[in-house]
């Protein structure tokens, strides 16, 4: 009896930090985190792997599966967007039309001394100087810019010549634009209307890096949305802010986001206006979302290439034209690398995932304090009751305080502990994962209690 109220008691222990609250320093800290909870590994490591490439583990696949769940609910659930999910390969066409073939280049310098490449444009000039370079820092030794292509080609059919060439896309937008009509028709949808898509993109990028923020393949979530010339700039605006929102309802911190405009210099040759939704990474701000008025650039185009009227004619009034498209593009790996340094906090004494819950890979945790038959029992009827809620998982091996931390490092919101005083009178520990507050709750009333805080999160 006196091992059981000492096992019990261990349950229900309190837990204090060991101080106050840090934020993610250095990205290595949580490179090392995601490889060792499996949320992310480099692509073919067993041969040494392979440069910016990343494969996704069983936490890392749950956790986006999450992310691109909630940005497609977001989209789709309203009624004036659809959904589609165009082939990755299109039209050699189409790229030209979209200026892809002739356009989409970064300037590439190489350093004649330690052969390393950069891009032109993302030189730091206020600490090297022109010519120096960033590397080994010797001066003068960069060549001159050359533009290089980031699309990559492959070859369509047996033959490989100029005729069999064909891209992967290196943005799924065009695959939206080349469908607008067959969408509209078919959906019967009335501009103004949106169309979203989640799908993957390659970049042969120059310089990719920073983990999981720039990479050479990638997913992107998309939603471009037709409107009536002049009335494009109010939809812009409504756009931005209902697509920061989105980030915020999120649980990614207000103070870490910011708009960037782009001016004169920046602006890309298809847009009337164009802001960056800015995360303040480790490495500093960088773009996490893209919204622009694209005017009716990418329609107009299409049309021209391809000789086929993309216009849509208004019935109430009587009137045809072309419309203009405020786009909406997040790279959804951006985002899941966005959420997990927003999240990522340690005290000195453990590190957790403050993640949302609509992220978590699991959002529950079942512990049965010891591996006695009565308490997996009771354990196992309480997790499959919980699991045809939420994604749960159960957690036998070591000490409950070990348990605990293992499920702070991967952001699961809540661990239930089962003890002998489950057994006896039907109730359970309850922990919260960002407070370590715990308290004792009726077992039949768990998935309702969790239902509650989850739809009263951060309120």
């Amino acid at each position: 009896m006196k091992e059981q109220e000492s096992e019990n008691s261990g349950a229900q222990a309190s837990e204090k930090p060991a101080g106050p609250p840090q934020d993610l320093k250095d990205m290595n800290d949580l490179v090392s985190l995601a490889k060792r909870r499996g949320f992310a590994f480099q692509s073919s490591e067993v041969y040494g792997g392979i440069n910016a490439c990343w494969d996704y583990g069983p936490l890392g696949a749950e956790l986006k599966r999450n992310v691109k769940d909630v940005w497609w609910r977001t989209m789709t659930d309203r009624m004036d967007i659809e959904g589609i999910d165009a082939a990755i390969l299109m039209h050699p066409k189409v790229w030209e039309a979209s200026g892809h073939v002739a356009g989409f280049s970064d300037p590439l310098v190489d350093c004649k001394n330690c052969k390393a490449r950069f891009r032109a444009d993302k030189i730091d000039l206020t600490q090297f100087k022109p010519g120096q370079c960033p590397s080994c820092e010797k001066f003068g030794t960069l060549t001159e810019p050359r533009n290089f292509n980031l699309m990559f080609k492959t070859h369509m059919g047996p033959l490989e010549d100029s005729a069999s060439i064909v891209y992967l896309r290196p943005e799924t937008a065009q695959g939206i634009y080349v469908n607008f009509l067959n969408v509209q028709q078919s959906a019967r949808q009335k501009v103004p209307f949106g169309i979203a898509q989640i799908g993957k993109a390659f970049r042969n990028e120059i310089t990719p890096g920073n983990f999981i923020f720039r990479t050479r393949e990638f997913e992107q979530m998309e939603m471009q949305y037709f409107v009536k010339p002049g009335t494009d700039e109010d939809w812009f605006e409504k756009w931005k802010a209902a697509r920061i929102q989105w980030h915020l309802d999120l649980g990614i911190r207000k103070d870490k986001l910011r708009f960037h405009a782009h001016g004169p210099g920046e602006l890309a040759h298809y847009a009337k206006a164009a802001f960056d939704i800015e995360y303040l990474f480790p490495f500093g701000w960088q773009e996490l979302e893209g919204i622009h008025n694209r005017s009716d650039f990418d329609l107009g185009q299409h049309q021209k290439f391809s000789g086929k009227k993309l216009e849509y004619f208004d019935e109430t009034v009587k009137e045809r034209y072309v419309p203009y498209i405020v786009e909406t593009s997040v790279g959804c790996d951006r985002f899941l690398l966005v959420s997990l340094v927003d999240a990522y906090r340690s005290d000195g004494d453990r590190v957790w995932l403050q993640l949302h819950p609509k992220l978590s890979p699991y959002k529950v945790a079942i512990y049965p304090l010891m591996k006695k038959p009565e308490l997996m029992e009771f354990s196992d009827k309480l997790f499959n009751d919980v699991r045809k809620k939420y994604r749960a998982t159960t957690d036998e091996a070591g000490s409950i305080g070990k348990r605990y931390r293992r499920q702070d490092e991967i952001g699961t919101p809540f661990g239930v502990t089962v003890d002998y005083d489950t057994v006896s009178n039907g109730t359970v520990t309850i922990r919260h994962r960002d407070s370590m507050a715990q308290e004792r709750i009726p077992a039949d009333k768990l998935v309702s209690y969790i239902e509650d805080k989850f739809e009263n999160w951060g309120k």
